[in-house]
């Protein structure tokens, strides 16, 4: 039986499905998430047979999908690229799940030493730095933070482990700079912290990630994931999406289809679906107008022009065969 994991909300004993946004993007791909309780980590999703859904820690969905206790899980590409550690077997099935966005990045104080210090290369040029007295950074990736330091060419460097609010050890002393991730950067400003040039270590969303194992060997479980995957990418390819309906006049519907076309924003998905419009004027029916029927995003709707415009948002667009499903394969070997 396939099975699948999602990230355990933080921090609290008991699990609220609600306020998870894993739960939130399944439900939109019409694929519920069924718990017999919200004190369970174990649950189902009826419209897909056979798969178990267990939510973990984020570090804990990584470490059981590479050592084979696991087949699939959504999680944050930070999580992955740090507790995965190059571990070939891990595949990412769907790099952009559209949440949880946020980067990876150096943050050292705007005062003091540093108050002069705006990119890595100069933070990298610092004579502080020796062999005596590296460069302290605090943060909770342990891997990545070395990984990337090294390959950036920094020598005097010492990392220390640490969870929890690291914006407070520059001042406490007890580092000279933080790794950690970034949303808004709210957080570093309140605590006289900047980002520099050069510093961003990964930008990290959530990702749909897989053993290559597991897709390979278990029964159903590359079938799981390609019903799974195309969910996915109908809905996340929607999202922004509306159609649109528009009575345009013209003489034929090359005509009308070359007026469309001459705006690369308006061409929908592959072209407009024209059709001509019949009138009753005078008791006589003609063709004044041909109806178009396209898919474009909201901010291109409004140079459309025409007549009887109808806007209505998109919920799924499906393709004959998703570009990831391909790319997987390929990966696959298959």
């Amino acid at each position: 039986m396939p099975k699948m994991v999602g990230e355990k909300e933080r921090g609290s004993a008991e699990l609220v499905p609600e306020n998870i946004e894993i739960v939130k993007l399944l439900m939109n791909c019409q694929l519920t998430v069924r718990q017999v309780n919200p004190r369970q980590y174990v649950a189902d999703i009826p419209q897909l047979s056979n798969l178990e859904v267990w939510f973990q820690r984020p570090k804990d969905v990584v470490r059981k999908l590479s050592s084979g206790d696991l087949d699939l899980g959504i999680v944050g590409l930070d999580t992955v690229s740090e507790y995965g550690q190059g571990d070939e077997d891990l595949i990412i099935v769907h790099d952009a799940l559209k949440y949880g966005g946020c980067r990876l990045s150096i943050a050292i104080p705007k005062y003091g030493i540093f108050e002069n210090i705006n990119s890595l290369h100069d933070l990298a040029q610092m004579p502080q730095w020796t062999k005596e007295r590296p460069l302290r950074i605090a943060t909770g990736f342990t891997y990545l933070g070395p990984k990337f330091m090294k390959e950036k060419g920094l020598e005097f460097v010492t990392f220390s482990s640490a969870d929890g609010a690291l914006e407070a050890a520059p001042a406490m002393g007890i580092a000279d700079g933080i790794l950690d991730l970034v949303s808004s950067g709210t957080t570093l400003r309140e605590n006289n912290l900047k980002e520099i040039e050069g510093g961003i270590v990964l930008d990290s969303q959530a990702v749909l990630v897989a053993s290559k194992k597991s897709l390979i060997r278990r029964k159903g479980v590359l079938d799981a994931t390609h019903e799974i995957l195309e969910r996915l990418e109908a809905h996340l390819r929607a999202t922004g999406q509306f159609t649109v309906t528009a009575n345009m006049r013209g003489n034929s519907a090359e005509e009308v289809a070359e007026r469309i076309h001459s705006q690369p924003s308006l061409t929908g998905l592959q072209g407009p679906t024209i059709s001509p419009v019949y009138c009753k004027r005078n008791g006589k029916v003609s063709v004044d107008y041909f109806a178009i029927v396209i898919s474009i995003l909201l901010k291109t709707i409004f140079p459309i022009g025409g007549s009887g415009v109808l806007v209505s948002p998109l919920t799924y667009i499906f393709e004959e065969e998703t570009p990831r499903w391909c790319s997987l394969l390929e990966k696959l070997g298959l």
